[in-house]
C-alpha cells in the first residue's frame, strides 16, 4: 500500500455528530456527495500530516487549509479505517485454510521522502495501527521503502535488461502530491536479478499533478468570477471551478497533454450552465470555457521547473560525493512522471545540461508507472523471502546515529587533551565521559542484509542484581566528516535502549581484582554485543552474550526515529555509568566539580523497533 497514492485520498465527512465518513476514495467523488450541503468534502490532505507543510498551507490558504493537525489525523484515520474494512471484506473470503483474523498477513506501507521520520512517519504509523491494520495477532505492519526506492525496485525487477552493472540510476517518483528522488547503483546482475545500492541521501519535494489541478481551479475561478459579476451564473463560481477541475474532461486533457494528438484548444463545460450562456471576454461560449494549449503548458511548466531544480540539487550532491561518476538513467514513475509532456521536457533539458555527471543520461519510463511503488514493495518483500537478500541491499541515512559511551583516557593521544575526565572507582583509571560511538554516518551506504556488531563493556559488583544496562542513542544532522567525538549542542539525545542481561550466566562474567592483595575494588566485567539489524524500513537491536542471543526480537526497546544504516566500526567502548559520572570528575587528571549525566533526563523507550526511510 502507498501512503502517497498518485490519486490523492479523498473522504466525505459529516461536520458534526458522526465519527465515521459517509464515503471515501472514488465513492466520495460523485456529484451527490461532493455538493451535499450537510457534508464536507476533504481532499489533498496527505501532505498536511507533516506539521511544517500544514503550517505552510495555512499561511498560503488560511480558509482552505485544515485548522489543525488533529483534524488531519482524523481524516487519515477515517480514510484508512474504511480502507482496512474494505480489504478485510474483499480478501477475507479468498483466504484458504484460515479466516481473516487467524491468517498471517503483512501490511507494507511506503511513505514520501518529504515526510520527516519524527514526528510525521511515526504519527502515520500510529494512525495505521488505530485504523485496524495489525489488529490481529498474526497481522504485522511495516513502514517499508520510500516511494522512489520502491519505484526503483520495480523498474529493476520488471526491466532488468535495461541496466548493466555499475550503472547509476536516478529514480524520480512524481505522483499526485509529492516527488521523491533516489540515486542507486546496480551492484550486480545475476540471472536477470538485480541488486541495488543507494549512493546518496534521498531528496523529496511537494511537486505533483495535484498542484496543476489547484492552479487550473484558480484560473477557472478568476474567469468565472469576472463573468458572474456582469452576467450572473446559476452556480457559485467557486463550486463551478472546483467541479470543472475535478471533472473527467479536464482530467483527460491533463493526462493526454503533450501526446502527438494534442490540440491547440480545448473546452470544458461549466456545470449547470445553459448552452445559451456566453461571455467572450473570458473565453465562455455556449456554456463552455475554452483554453489555449499554452495556458495548460504554463501550469505544467511551473511544476517542471521545480522538478528540474530538485533533480539538479540531487545531481550536485552526488557529484560532490562521486566526482568521477556519470548518471546513466533517469527513471520516471508516478502519475506526473507518466505525462508525455513531462517526459519530453526532461529529455530536452538533460540533453543540454551543463552538469558534469549528467552528460550520458537516458530518460526511462517505469512499467506501470502509477503502480510502480506498490509493485516495488511487493517485489522487494518477495526477493527477501526467497533469497534472504533485499533488492535494495545498501541504503544511506539522512542523519548520523550513535551511542553515548566512555573511552579510556590516553595521555599520548592528542585528541584526548582538554577533555572532561572521570576516574572509574572499579579500576581507578581515567575515562573520557560522554563520548560518542557513531554506528550510522550520514550519507554513507550500509548493507541492509548484514548486521553491525557493537561490543560493550560494563563493570558491576558481584551479586549486583542491576544487569539491565541503559544505552543512550543520539542523533546528529552534520555530515559524517563533521561529527563530534563528544556530546555537544549539535547532538541531541534521542532515546534509550535497554540491554537486559539478567538471564545470563554470571559465571561467564570476567572477575577482576579477586585476590585479597589486589589494590582495586573486586568487580565483574561483562562483555556483550549489541547487533544492529538493518531491515528494509527499520532497525532492530539484538543482545548477544557468550555467542548466544539473549533477547527476543523486540526485547531491546527503542522509542523511535529516522532512516538508518550503520557503517564504520569503532573501537570497543564502555557504557557510561550513572554512579561514575555523578562522582568525581577530572580534566587532564585535575579534579573538577561533578555534573549530572544527560542520561538522567532520558525517558524510557516504549516501542519495540527503531524505524528507518531512503
Amino acid at each position: 500500500m502507498q501512503a502517497n497514492e498518485n490519486k490523492v485520498p479523498t473522504v466525505v465527512v459529516y461536520p458534526t455528530g458522526q465519527s465515521e465518513p459517509s464515503s471515501w476514495g472514488f465513492l466520495s467523488e460523485t456529484i451527490a456527495e461532493t455538493t451535499a450541503e450537510d457534508k464536507e468534502y476533504k481532499e489533498w490532505f496527505k501532505t498536511c500530516l507533516d506539521p511544517l507543510k500544514l503550517q505552510q498551507k495555512q499561511q498560503e490558504d488560511p480558509e482552505g487549509a485544515p485548522s489543525s493537525l488533529v483534524e488531519v489525523e482524523k481524516w487519515y484515520y477515517d480514510y484508512l479505517h474504511r480502507m482496512y474494512d474494505y480489504i478485510a471484506l474483499k480478501l477475507g473470503p479468498e483466504i484458504a485454510g484460515a479466516n481473516w483474523s487467524t491468517a498471517k498477513i503483512e501490511f507494507i506501507f511506503s511513505v514520501p521522502t518529504t515526510w520527516p521520520p519524527v514526528p510525521t512517519v511515526e504519527n502515520f504509523r500510529s494512525i495505521v495501527h488505530r485504523a485496524g491494520f495489525g489488529l490481529h495477532p498474526l497481522h504485522t505492519v511495516t513502514i517499508g521503502l520510500t516511494e522512489a526506492e520502491a519505484a526503483a525496485v520495480h523498474v529493476s525487477t520488471e526491466a532488468p535488461g535495461l541496466f548493466r552493472e555499475r550503472d547509476i540510476l536516478l529514480v524520480c517518483d512524481a505522483g499526485g502530491g509529492t516527488t521523491d528522488l533516489s540515486v542507486l547503483r546496480v551492484a550486480r546482475t545475476v540471472n536477470q536479478a538485480i541488486t541495488l545500492e543507494q549512493l546518496d541521501v534521498v531528496f523529496g519535494e511537494t511537486i505533483g499533478s495535484a498542484a496543476i489541478d489547484y492552479e487550473f481551479e484558480k484560473l477557472v475561478y478568476t474567469r468565472l468570477a469576472t463573468a458572474h459579476s456582469s452576467a450572473p451564473l446559476p452556480i457559485n463560481p467557486e463550486d463551478a471551478a472546483w467541479e470543472m477541475m475535478k471533472g473527467r474532461d479536464f482530467q483527460a486533457v491533463k493526462c493526454e497533454y503533450g501526446s502527438p494528438d494534442d490540440t491547440p484548444l480545448f473546452s470544458i463545460g461549466i456545470p449547470r450552465v445553459q448552452h445559451s450562456y456566453n461571455y467572450p471576454d473570458v473565453g465562455i461560449k455556449n456554456g463552455e470555457m475554452t483554453f489555449a494549449r499554452e495556458e495548460l503548458q504554463k501550469l505544467f511548466d511551473k511544476q517542471i521547473v521545480k522538478l528540474f531544480n530538485l533533480i539538479d540539487t540531487q545531481l550536485d550532491s552526488l557529484f560532490r560525493k562521486y566526482p568521477g561518476e556519470q548518471v546513466s538513467h533517469v527513471v520516471l514513475s508516478g502519475g506526473l512522471g507518466n505525462s508525455a509532456y513531462v517526459q519530453s521536457q526532461l529529455r530536452r533539458y538533460y540533453e543540454m545540461s551543463p552538469r558534469p555527471n549528467a552528460r550520458q543520461i537516458a530518460v526511462r519510463i517505469a512499467p506501470d508507472p502509477q503502480l510502480a511503488v506498490c509493485k516495488g514493495l511487493v517485489s522487494d518483500r518477495v526477493r527477501k523471502l526467497l533469497t534472504s537478500h533485499s533488492v535494495l541491499g545498501w541504503r544511506c541515512c539522512r542523519a548520523s546515529y550513535g551511542t553515548v559511551c566512555k573511552i579510556l583516557y590516553d595521555k599520548n593521544d592528542p585528541t584526548h587533551r582538554n577533555k572532561e575526565l572521570v576516574r572509574d572507582p572499579m579500576n581507578g583509571k581515567l575515562y573520557i565521559t560522554q563520548a560518542i560511538a557513531w554506528f550510522v554516518r550520514k550519507g554513507e551506504p550500509v548493507s541492509v542484509d548484514q548486521p553491525i556488531v557493537h561490543t560493550f563493556i560494563k563493570k558491576i559488583s558481584p551479586g549486583d542484581p542491576r544487569q539491565a544496562f541503559p544505552t543512550s542513542v543520539v542523533e546528529c544532522n552534520l555530515d559524517g566528516w563533521q561529527l563530534p567525538d563528544q556530546m555537544n549542542a549539535a547532538v541531541r539525545l534521542l532515546c534509550e535502549i535497554q540491554s537486559d542481561l539478567t538471564g545470563a550466566d554470571e559465571r561467564k562474567f570476567i572477575e577482576k581484582n579477586k585476590r585479597f592483595w589486589s589494590l582495586g575494588k573486586h568487580y565483574l566485567k561483562v562483555e556483550y554485543q549489541v547487533k544492529v539489524i538493518i531491515g528494509p524500513a527499520d532497525i532492530r537491536f539484538e543482545l548477544w552474550f557468550a555467542n548466544q542471543k539473549m533477547s527476543r526480537d523486540h526485547s531491546i526497546k527503542v522509542d523511535w526515529i529516522p532512516t538508518a544504516t550503520p557503517v564504520i566500526p569503532f573501537r570497543r567502548a564502555e557504557l557510561p555509568d550513572q554512579a561514575t559520572i555523578m562522582s568525581e570528575q577530572y580534566t587532564n587528571g585535575e579534579r573538577k566539580g561533578g555534573k549530572k549525566s544527560p542520561m538522567n533526563f532520558i525517558s524510557m523507550a516504549k516501542n519495540g523497533k527503531w524505524p528507518v526511510y531512503g
